[in-house]
C-alpha cells in the first residue's frame, strides 16, 4: 500500500445527481477538480426518477438537454396516475399528472422551453458521468472519503482506494459533500441534519415484465394499490414505471420489528409483483431489491468554512413530489458558478456564503411539502371507506359503495374526486418546482410591494422578474432563429436584458464588467434587437422598456431597474459578487 498526493481546486465527494452535476458544471466553467465515489459505480437501483422542468433547464444550460431526452421517458408517457385493486382488476380512480392535462399542459409549455421527463437514477447518473468525463472531469469510483482537515489556505483530505488499499491525499481549496444520507463530509464539517428519521420502512423490488396490455392505453409513472383488506400502508405496493412498459419498481412497506428485508426471497418478491399486477402467471425477471426509510430531515446550514454539502447529505424526505433529485441538481448548479468565480478571483469568497442562504430554505420547504403530500395520500383510502383493521369483506363492501345510486353513492364519489384532486399538490405542483425565490446578499431586493397571489402558489407558477426569481421564459427570435430568454445567459457571464430606449445600459454594462472582472452581456429586446414575436417578454418583464433585468449565471434575477438608471449598475454587480455592500439609495 502506498500514499500519493494530488492538488486540485475542488474535491467533490459522491457520484449521485448532486456530485455529478457539480462535476459537469465545474468543467463547463473551466475548473479542475477530482470527484471520488466509494462504490464501484453509479446507482445500482432506480430510486429517484422524476426530472422536472427546472432540472431539464439546468441540463440545457450545461449543454446536455438533447442527451438527456435521448435516454429519458417523455412527458406524455407520464400522464396517468392510477388507483387500482390490481392492474388486471378494478380501476377505482385516474388522474392526469405532471402537467399533461388539458387544463395544465399549455401552462407547463408556456413556462419553460424544457419539457420534464422520467429518468431513473440507473440511467440519469451514467448519462451525467459520461457527459462530465467528456468535458474533462476526473471521476474515480471505488475511492472512499475518510477524513479531512482544513486550515487557512485549504483542505487536506484522505481518500482510500478500496481496490488497492492505497491512499490518496488531496489538497484542495474546497470540498463538496455530495455523499448521500450517510454523508461523512457533513459530519467532518461539523454539520448535521435535524428532524425525524425512520418514520417508516420500505423496499423497492426492481423487476422486468411486459405489462403493455395493462398500461399502454393509460400510460403513467405511478399506479397506487387500493386492494381491500387488512394490509400494510401501500397495500399490495405502489408500481413505478421506469421504462414503458417493461421495467418497473414495486414499492412495498414492511415492519422491521416483525420482518427482515433479507427474509424476502426471490419467490416472495415474484409473488408480490404478481399480486399487485393481478396475474399469477406473469413472467417476472428480478433485477434488484433495496430498502429505504421515510425521513423528514434537513440541515440548518449547508456549509461550514471550506466545506459545502448538497443533495441527500442535507435534505432527506420521502419520494412524494419527486423533489429529491431535482433539489440536488439545483444545489449543485447554484454552488458551482459561485465557486468558479471565486476560484478565478472574480468574486469575493463571501459569495460562497450565499449558497446555504439560498438553497437551505428551498430544501426545508421541499422536505415539508414531501411529508405533507405523504400524509395527504390517506385521503383516498378514507374516501373509499377503508378503515384500520377492516376485514377484506368489509373493505369490498365499502368499495362497492362507489357504485351505489342516490345520495350515498354520490357522496362517496364526490369524496373520492376531492381526495384525488388533493394529490395535485404532489403531482401537479408547478409552483413548488419553479416558483422558489432566493434571498441573500447576492440578490439586490426589490422594495416594491409583493403583489397578491391570484392563484395557489404551490400548484401554479407565476412568472416574475422580481429579484431572486428564476428568469421567466419567453420565446424570442434572433435572425430568424427561435430562442428562449433563458438562453441569453452564457457560461459565467451575467446578462442584462432591456428594451427600446435602454441602449444606454450597454456602456454601463461595459464599465460594470470591467470593474468587476466579469462579462455583463446586454440584450435589447425590441425592433432593433431581439424580437419578441408573441409579446411574451412584454407580458412578464414588469419593467419599463428603458429599465433592465440583471440575470446571474444560474438564470436567477440578481436585480432589476424599473427605469433607466445605468449609474447604479457597477455597485449592483459588485454587491452580487460579494465585493461591497450596496448603498440603500441604489436599491430598486
Amino acid at each position: 500500500m502506498s500514499t500519493t498526493e494530488l492538488t486540485v481546486p475542488v474535491l467533490v465527494v459522491g457520484a449521485g445527481p448532486a456530485g455529478l452535476t457539480a462535476s459537469l458544471a465545474l468543467r463547463r466553467y473551466g475548473i479542475e477538480h477530482l470527484l471520488v465515489e466509494q462504490y464501484p459505480g453509479t446507482a445500482h437501483t432506480p430510486r429517484a426518477h422524476i426530472v422536472n422542468q427546472r432540472t431539464v433547464e439546468i441540463l440545457r444550460h450545461l449543454g446536455i438537454e438533447d442527451r438527456f431526452h435521448a435516454v429519458a421517458t417523455p412527458q406524455h408517457l407520464m400522464a396517468n396516475n392510477l388507483w387500482v385493486t390490481s392492474l388486471a382488476g378494478r380501476e377505482v380512480a385516474r388522474s392526469e399528472t405532471w402537467g399533461t392535462s388539458r387544463e395544465r399542459a399549455g401552462e407547463y409549455a408556456a413556462t419553460s422551453p424544457a419539457p420534464m421527463a422520467n429518468c431513473p437514477q440507473t440511467v440519469f447518473e451514467p448519462m451525467l458521468v459520461q457527459a462530465a468525463r467528456d468535458a474533462g472531469a476526473d471521476i474515480r469510483f471505488d475511492h472512499a472519503f475518510e477524513s479531512a482537515e482544513s486550515d487557512e489556505d485549504g483542505v487536506t483530505s484522505t481518500i482510500l482506494n478500496r481496490v488497492t488499499g492505497d491512499r490518496l491525499v488531496v489538497r484542495s481549496q474546497y470540498v463538496l459533500g455530495a455523499d448521500g444520507a450517510r454523508s461523512k463530509v457533513l459530519a467532518n464539517a461539523g454539520l448535521a441534519v435535524e428532524g425525524p428519521a425512520g418514520l417508516a420502512q420500505a423496499a423497492n423490488i426492481w423487476f422486468r415484465a411486459d405489462l403493455t396490455r395493462y398500461l399502454a392505453h393509460r400510460p403513467g409513472v405511478l399506479t397506487w394499490n387500493v386492494m381491500p383488506g387488512p394490509l400494510p400502508p401501500l397495500r399490495l405496493g405502489t408500481l413505478i414505471c421506469h421504462k414503458p412498459f417493461t421495467e418497473f419498481v414495486l414499492a412495498i412497506m414492511y415492519d422491521p420489528a416483525t420482518q427482515k428485508l433479507t427474509d424476502l426471497t426471490e419467490a416472495d418478491q415474484i409473488a408480490r409483483v404478481r399480486a399487485a399486477v393481478g396475474d399469477d402467471q406473469l413472467e417476472v425477471e428480478l433485477k434488484g431489491l433495496a430498502g429505504w426509510q421515510v425521513n423528514a430531515q434537513v440541515a440548518p446550514r449547508y456549509s461550514a468554512g471550506r466545506f459545502f454539502c448538497l443533495g441527500d447529505a442535507v435534505h432527506r424526505h420521502p419520494p412524494t413530489n419527486g423533489l429529491g433529485l431535482n433539489m440536488s441538481v439545483a444545489d449543485a448548479f447554484n454552488l458551482s458558478w459561485k465557486l468558479a468565480l471565486v476560484l478565478a478571483g472574480r468574486a469575493d469568497p463571501t459569495l460562497l456564503d450565499t449558497y446555504s442562504a439560498e438553497r437551505q430554505p428551498v430544501g426545508a420547504q421541499g422536505v415539508e411539502r414531501a411529508i405533507t403530500s405523504l400524509g395527504e395520500m390517506a385521503a383516498v383510502e378514507q374516501a373509499l371507506g377503508f378503515e384500520p383493521g377492516q376485514s377484506t369483506e368489509d373493505g369490498w363492501a365499502a368499495l362497492r359503495g362507489l357504485d351505489e345510486p342516490g345520495p350515498a353513492g354520490e357522496a362517496r364519489r364526490a369524496a373520492l374526486r376531492d381526495a384525488v384532486a388533493l394529490t395535485d399538490y404532489q403531482f401537479n405542483a408547478h409552483g413548488v418546482e419553479l416558483g422558489y425565490r432566493y434571498h441573500s446578499t447576492a440578490i439586490v431586493e426589490d422594495d416594491s410591494p409583493e403583489p397578491p397571489s391570484e392563484r395557489d402558489a404551490q400548484l401554479y407558477h407565476t412568472p416574475t422578474t422580481r429579484p431572486g426569481a428564476r428568469l421567466p421564459h419567453a420565446r424570442l427570435e434572433r435572425d430568424g432563429v427561435p430562442l428562449s430568454t433563458l438562453d441569453l445567459v452564457d457560461g459565467l457571464d451575467f446578462a442584462l436584458i432591456t428594451g427600446p430606449g435602454g441602449q444606454a445600459w450597454a456602456e454601463a454594462a461595459r464599465r460594470a464588467g470591467a470593474a468587476a472582472g466579469v462579462t455583463v452581456a446586454v440584450h435589447v429586446i425590441g425592433p432593433d434587437g431581439l424580437l419578441d414575436p408573441y409579446g411574451e417578454w412584454a407580458a412578464v418583464r414588469e419593467i419599463d422598456t428603458t429599465g433592465c433585468v440583471l440575470v446571474r449565471p444560474d438564470r436567477h434575477i440578481a436585480w432589476r431597474a424599473k427605469t433607466l438608471e445605468p449609474d447604479s449598475l457597477t455597485d449592483v454587480v459588485q454587491q452580487v459578487l460579494g465585493r461591497r455592500a450596496l448603498a440603500a439609495t441604489t436599491a430598486q
